[in-house]
């Protein structure tokens, strides 16, 4: 029986490839020398990303392991002050000798002296002894020094500017887009390499069928059974502190299980490591996100770790099994429960910029959050060379709670809000093959509830709701549910170098939504302008084809999306007797190529038309109060927007210099047919409305970036710039205006062993930010930060190390922040464990001050922070 339940809760994912075909060979010169040291690639022809390649030994002898389906392949064998030698040669088993000619011309080739990285077909292998250096602990550690890789401040890991579509650990997506718990608790020891699957298709059966312009991630162990994982416990001071952490794991070619407890009051936001990052690639609409209709003021959190700030008592514990049934049957279970206490402490001080009149607001702010959630997904998935099914079973349940106090100069204002919220939804895909043809379903069913109280002392609104006279509270009180369901069918079917896929479907979301606003002693406002009593209805039938075309090099992929449909809109409220409706036949065609200009330059183009149609929280009549200063409502028809998009890029990347390099353009231009309306009061009450006016938006964005790995330096630099302009209209205290914004931001990051006692990491940010009214700019910011860490290493086992942070910004006059924290760590050999003693905040830095700005208001922030503290941990990674 325990197998049985223990079977239940697992998954595991085949891999399959083409057969491999093994040329082995010799390398001479011209005086029949042996060469060693000659590098040997293996491409489909001579433009062909490089699907194998190898280093002569001693003897001049190599062997090549090469999987494709090509007929014939593509040798080139370089060597330094030699000609290049390049041959076709066929698909097969073979023994080959190769006689390189001298040559003057200067090689342009790299030689690679270690296998460092390799490259194979689409995939790049990442050596981790080769990046790993004295500190490393976990693969994250890794990652963040790989060429090619950036890991954004949440944990998201991007290839080539671009988010991965799946990480995989020995070929098993245990995680589900949950993989900051991987990359934070899994050893770096116990991997061998990292691979960067290029263009990866996630389902096999679509492998030949569908390109895919996305990469993933595979992380390769060293065992084929490895047990590993981190367990931490730590004590401090000022005020009292505590941390622990247990996270075993494990990783068969059966089952995988990583699970976790951890609980901390240091700062530590563990939340993050159960971030899901996972990518949406069918296409549905609908989903069971949770909808915040109403909000207590928060100050902006620091823009740095959480550690600095963070004032919480956090547990989060976490299951999450994959086990195969059987062969090509894997079950899998995710499941995990967050409970925070955090308290937030600042002020802000906001400035509105009106095209007549600036308005000045000032608050002190201290809040209490409450979090509770629990959430998971069970996962049964088959995914072979000709059948795939995937259903998945997903909930979501929160219940959380917030209380805040606003101190203005005014007013003392008490803020309570209850938020719980519950979701549940089944995703079922199903691909299988009849005939020659793929046959397509896929249902998508999904039901959400909220019910929202935000309660608010002393009222607000005096003149809307108490004839101008102070009262005692305010409520509101929101209901909101919601249904979807989104069933299609289809095939795909080749046609040679084409394939064609027309999908049939139909979908439809009922939503309501139910509000009421209650004054002193639970007096109900009757009046209907504050009521809701809403139920919007969304039905769609809809016939989308896809034509793809992939040249038989493979240099091309050309794919044209041409989606019609028929959308139906239903909007009507029981207060009020209008009915709104809207019927639209859609057509949003898209186009994208990728074109493969050589074994290391690629480019692509995209361009597409979209519509988008009013959600329900821009379509309810009665006014809602979303928090203390902000009275909304939409009594205007169903908005409806067009929005064009065109997009533009180039990449680079050489695995044998370890350089990427990329660039992109993007133009985007909508029209829409509402306005929406914002009414600020001397106070900073502001009530937004929407107005029936055309207008439109236009957006203009660059980005470039570039890493580059130096082995004899040992070290990685990575360089990443974008440029952002957009212009808009704007409706405020009834006067028309043009904003216009414009953005600049430039990062980079230097990870360097300067020699075997000294460790250095640098990264940096910049950015200006500036916005104004037509030809008159009203605010620009400049904001920086500067992070160094510098790590010393008296002895093999110890280090000391030294890390100082500033971040500025232009706008506040104590704008400048400083931070700097020492650290010593001692590393047992036996036991295999790390002592580390803390002291953070070293100058006992008490606030943060920062500045922030907007289309029509900037805000400088004042947050308090931890003060200075020493936290001593033992450290198990085993």
């Amino acid at each position: 029986m325990k197998k049985i339940l223990f079977t239940i809760l697992s998954i595991f994912v085949v891999f399959a490839g083409y057969s491999q075909t093994e040329i082995t060979g010799q390398v001479f010169d011209d005086n029949n020398e042996k060469l060693s040291g000659a590098t040997i690639m293996i491409s489909k022809d001579s433009v062909s990303s490089i699907l194998a390649y190898g280093i002569s030994d001693s003897d001049g002898k190599f062997k090549i392991a090469v999987k494709s389906d090509s007929e014939s392949l593509s040798l080139k064998v370089s060597y330094i002050g030699f000609a290049t030698f390049e041959k076709t040669i066929q698909n097969k088993a073979q023994q080959l000798e190769v006689k390189l000619l001298p040559s003057s011309e200067a090689l342009k080739e790299v030689i690679v002296k270690s296998e460092i990285l390799q490259q194979r077909g689409d995939t790049l292998s990442f050596s981790v002894d080769a990046f790993k250096d004295k500190n490393d602990r976990v693969i994250a550690d890794i990652l963040k020094k790989l060429p090619g890789i950036d890991i954004r401040p949440n944990g998201q890991i991007y290839y080539k500017d671009e988010p991965i579509q799946k990480y995989y650990i020995e070929g098993l997506d245990l995680l589900e887009g949950r993989y900051n718990l991987a990359n934070n608790n899994l050893s770096a020891d116990a991997v061998s390499k990292v691979e960067i699957l290029e263009n990866h298709q996630p389902v096999k059966v679509l492998d030949s069928l569908e390109f895919s312009e996305r990469a993933s991630i595979n992380i390769k162990l060293k065992k084929d059974i490895t047990v590993s994982g981190t367990a931490t416990a730590g004590m401090g001071a000022a005020p009292l502190l505590w941390q622990t952490k247990v996270t075993p794991m494990i990783f068969t070619k059966k089952r995988q299980a990583i699970v976790t407890y951890q609980s901390n009051n240091t700062g530590s936001d563990v939340s993050g490591e159960i971030r899901n990052f996972s990518i949406n690639f069918f296409g549905d609409e609908f989903n069971i996100d949770k909808t915040d209709w109403l909000s207590i003021q928060n100050v902006s959190p620091p823009p740095f770790s959480a550690e600095r700030w963070l004032d919480n008592n956090i547990h989060l514990g976490s299951a999450n099994i994959l086990q195969r049934v059987k062969e090509d049957i894997d079950l899998k279970l995710n499941i995990s429960y967050l409970n925070d206490y955090q308290q937030q402490d600042g002020s802000t001080q906001t400035r509105y910029f009106t095209p007549t009149d600036t308005i000045d607001i000032i608050e002190n702010t201290s809040n209490n959050i409450f979090v509770s959630q629990l959430e998971g997904q069970l996962t049964l998935e088959k995914n072979t060379d000709k059948n795939y099914l995937k259903d998945q079973l997903e909930f979501n349940g929160s219940w959380n709670t917030n209380r805040g106090l606003i101190d203005r100069p005014d007013a003392k204002i008490k803020q309570r809000l209850d938020n719980p919220f519950f979701g549940i939804k089944n995703d079922l895909r199903l691909l299988r093959t009849i005939g020659k043809q793929l046959i397509t379903f896929n249902s998508n069913i999904g039901f959400t509830e909220t019910n929202q109280d935000l309660l608010v002392q002393p009222g607000q609104f005096e003149v809307i709701f108490n004839n101008g006279d102070p009262y005692g509270e305010i409520q509101q009180q929101v209901s909101s549910r919601k249904m979807y369901a989104d069933n299609s069918a289809g095939f795909t079917k080749a046609l040679g170098k084409f394939t064609i896929s027309p999908k049939f479907g139909f979908s439809i979301q009922d939503q309501q939504l139910d509000t009421d606003i209650f004054l002193e002693n639970a007096e109900e406002v009757f009046d209907t302008d504050f009521k809701n009593r809403t139920e919007f209805v969304e039905s769609s039938v809809y016939f989308k084809n896809s034509f793809r075309f992939k040249s038989k090099d493979e240099t091309w992929n050309l794919n044209l999306s041409t989606p019609f449909q028929f959308k139906s809109f239903q909007l009507k409220d029981r207060n009020f007797e209008e009915k709104r409706s809207l019927d639209r036949l859609v057509f949003e065609p898209r186009f994208s190529v990728n074109k493969k200009l050589s074994a290391f330059w690629d480019a692509n183009a995209s361009a597409g038309l979209s519509y988008d149609f009013g959600e329900l929280q821009q379509l309810y009549y009665g006014f809602l109060l979303n928090n203390y200063r902000n009275l909304n409502r939409y009594n205007a028809p169903i908005s409806e927007e067009t929005r064009q998009y065109y997009s533009g890029g180039i990449a680079y990347r050489n695995p044998l210099k370890q350089l990427f390099l990329n660039t992109s353009y993007s133009y985007s231009y909508s029209e829409n047919n509402l306005l929406y309306s914002s009414n600020i009061g001397e106070n900073g009450t502001r009530i937004l409305e929407a107005v029936v006016r055309d207008n439109s938006f236009d957006n203009h964005s660059f980005t470039a970036g570039g890493s580059k790995y130096f082995r004899k330096l040992k070290t990685t630099f990575k360089l990443n710039a974008s440029y952002n302009l957009s212009k808009r209209q704007q409706l405020l205290n009834n006067t028309l205006a043009e904003v216009n914004t414009q953005s600049f931001n430039l990062r980079g990051s230097i990870d360097a062993e300067v020699s075997s006692w000294l460790i250095a990491n640098y990264s940096g940010n910049f950015s200006t930010y500036t916005s104004g009214f037509g030809e008159r700019d009203f605010q620009q910011i400049e904001t920086q930060q500067h992070t160094i860490d510098l790590y010393f290493y008296p002895k093999d086992n110890q280090y000391l190390s030294v890390s100082s942070e500033y971040y500025g910004n232009s706008l506040s006059e104590n704008g400048d922040n400083y931070f700097v924290n020492l650290s010593y760590q001692f590393t047992f050999e036996k036991p295999k464990m790390d002592l580390n003693i803390n002291w953070r905040n070293i100058l006992n830095t008490d606030q943060f001050i920062n500045a922030s700005n907007n289309q029509y208001y900037y805000i400088q922030s004042s947050y308090r922070l931890r003060p200075s503290q020493v936290l001593a941990t033992l450290k198990f990674t085993f």
